[in-house]
């Protein structure tokens, strides 16, 4: 009908964009490239079909609930954008000062890491 709307798209985090296994997470992190920026480590490996994400939290970031935050905010943050970003696999890895920030900080500091990696595409 005229007028009407397009249906949103939907960025959806499905199981396929995960890493799953140690090694997945390990060939990442031993092959691939990391870069420190504020509340989160990025560790990437270009090259692959399909973005993909891994989320590390360790103890030394806090108790599990504030664990369980700290990976629903990597996420999130992740699969806001994840159309944006090139074929890779990525590991996030949570510093212990993301208990303090709330989701834009988060949301910022991936976006940084992001553009300083080199992972968002031009045209995106």
């Amino acid at each position: 009908m005229p007028g009407e709307r397009p249906a949103p798209q939907r960025n959806r985090f499905p199981q396929s964009a995960r890493l799953k296994r140690a090694w997945e997470f390990e060939r990442t992190r031993s092959e691939g490239q990391r870069l420190v920026k504020g509340c989160l480590i990025l560790n990437w490996k270009l090259g692959e079909a399909r973005t993909r994400l891994g989320v590390v939290t360790s103890k030394r970031v806090g108790g599990a609930v504030v664990r369980s935050r700290a990976r629903r905010l990597l996420r999130e943050a992740f699969r806001l954008h994840q159309s944006e970003l090139q074929g890779a696999s990525v590991v996030l890895v949570a510093r212990p000062s993301i208990a303090r920030q709330d989701y834009a900080q988060v949301e910022r500091d991936f976006l940084s890491a992001a553009r300083q990696a080199r992972l968002i595409r031009q045209n995106a």
